[in-house]
């Protein structure tokens, strides 16, 4: 059974959810303080007035980290007041005056502590008969998104779990609030948050697509120890979940079977040959146990050698072709066809398989398969369940070099109980208009959906 609802937010302390007019005339990338209050935001904007920007009373600042080292969801919302005022109010470069270093080190180094302890593929079961679990895709630092989702979405309530299915940073102007924000609530809530990685929590998507400049505009001279910081705690992060033994969510999807045999070896040593071909015809499904032995702490996942499972399961599409294929597109990872889908889900006794990875941008390109305008899409329908792509990031790309936007809804997943196997769809549009904000990468240059990656930077 599927169940589609339209969120809609009609607090009047909040901005509207309106569909977005267009600014067709965006300016070139800055960071200084100069051009952020003069220049005229790239970000979608509404005829309808966003009263939360001119009546919204200044938080307590900066945010201090508890005297008990204990984050309460009280200290979770203090911090995302205070993100949300400083996005509206403050240039970039002070940043540091609401969130100071010495407080991030902590927020970073308790998250990681938590992340790093968690499996490649966490399993998240023993969910109440009075709970439900919510399924969050794409972000991209759209920060005011996030927050209408959050409490549409029932934000801090005992009986909710989330699982965000990565590319929580890049492209938009507050992926680093963004990424604090739900490593605050990670370390708050640790049984009831989990924080997948996607493709773009990497080194090179990061250098290449705006984090680290943000990361470095807003910190100044500790920037780079904060970025650094960051990609430390990306490495941590899981590649997927499989949820109440029905749902299996990762960023990307499905991934390819690293082969071993035994080799000839010396007396004594035990050797095991992996045997890696890329040609069509001799790729197999991979297993969640191999999954499970996996590598992920690397800046960026390989595209080639022996570590391939990580690139996949972040970087894999889905096809209407049968069979498992070579990503050429993107250079890494596969794609893979509703044989495929049912091959996965009937080994494993699951319904669903909820990936995201592809906005309305690369779904303009792909053919035989849906568009991204309701915020997902159901690509594959078979005996054993189905395949969605989930994609959270209304109006997106925020910074769009093309005269029309795609105007796109973002959406998130709930499964209910008993068995939390048919996803109800809520669809939900941008907060118009957004904040003042500059792009942090060459938006104009880099306009197609994460294609033509340079591949020999990507070699950890």
């Amino acid at each position: 059974m599927f169940t589609q609802s339209d969120s809609r937010n009609t607090d009047p302390t909040t901005p509207a959810a309106a569909t977005a007019d267009v600014n067709l005339n965006p300016p070139p990338p800055s960071s200084s303080d100069e051009d952020f209050f003069s220049s005229v935001s790239v970000a979608s904007s509404s005829s309808s007035e966003d009263t939360q920007s001119h009546t919204q009373t200044a938080p307590q600042t900066p945010i201090s980290w508890p005297a008990d080292s204990v984050v309460t969801r009280a200290w979770v919302i203090s911090l995302m007041e205070a993100f949300d005022w400083g996005s509206r109010n403050l240039p970039p470069s002070e940043f540091p005056s609401i969130f100071p270093v010495h407080v991030f080190d902590k927020l970073v180094l308790s998250a990681s502590k938590i992340l790093h302890k968690e499996p490649n593929c966490v399993r998240i079961d023993g969910i109440g008969t009075d709970s439900s679990v919510v399924v969050v895709g794409d972000l991209h630092g759209q920060l005011h998104d996030v927050i209408f989702l959050l409490r549409d979405a029932g934000f801090t309530a005992d009986n909710r779990v989330f699982v965000f299915n990565g590319d929580y940073v890049d492209r938009g102007a507050w992926g680093l609030e963004t990424f604090l924000l739900l490593l605050a609530w990670k370390v708050s809530m640790p049984h009831k948050v989990y924080l997948l990685r996607g493709n773009h929590e990497s080194k090179y998507c990061t250098s290449v697509y705006g984090f680290e400049k943000e990361v470095l505009t807003k910190y100044g001279d500790k920037g780079k120890h904060v970025y650094r910081k960051c990609l430390g705690c990306f490495e941590g992060l899981p590649l997927a979940s499989i949820i109440a033994g029905r749902v299996y969510t990762a960023h990307g999807g499905l991934f390819r079977c690293v082969a071993t045999t035994p080799s000839k070896r010396s007396k004594g040593k035990k050797t095991r040959k992996v045997i890696l071909n890329s040609e069509s015809s001799s790729l197999v499904l991979g297993s969640l146990e191999e999954l499970s032995r996996a590598r992920r702490t690397v800046l960026d996942p390989p595209w080639e050698g022996l570590n391939l499972i990580p690139g996949d399961v972040l970087w894999s599409d889905p096809s209407m072709s049968p069979g498992l294929s070579p990503n050429t597109e993107r250079g890494i990872g596969l794609l893979w066809g509703p044989d495929c889908t049912e091959e996965f889900l009937k080994k494993y006794n699951l319904k669903l398989i909820i990936r995201s990875h592809e906005g309305p941008d690369a779904r303009e390109k792909r053919s035989g398969l849906g568009g991204m305008d309701e915020g997902y899409t159901i690509d594959h329908v078979v005996e054993s369940g189905k395949l969605i792509t989930l994609f959270s990031a209304p109006d997106y790309p925020q910074f769009q070099a093309t005269e029309e936007r795609f105007k796109n809804k973002g959406a998130y997943i709930v499964l209910n109980p008993p068995n939390f196997d048919a996803p109800v769809f809520h669809s939900f549009e941008a907060i118009t208009p957004r904040p003042k904000a500059n792009p942090f990468y060459d938006f104009e240059d880099v306009i197609d959906s994460d294609e033509e990656l340079d591949l020999a930077s990507m070699v950890s």
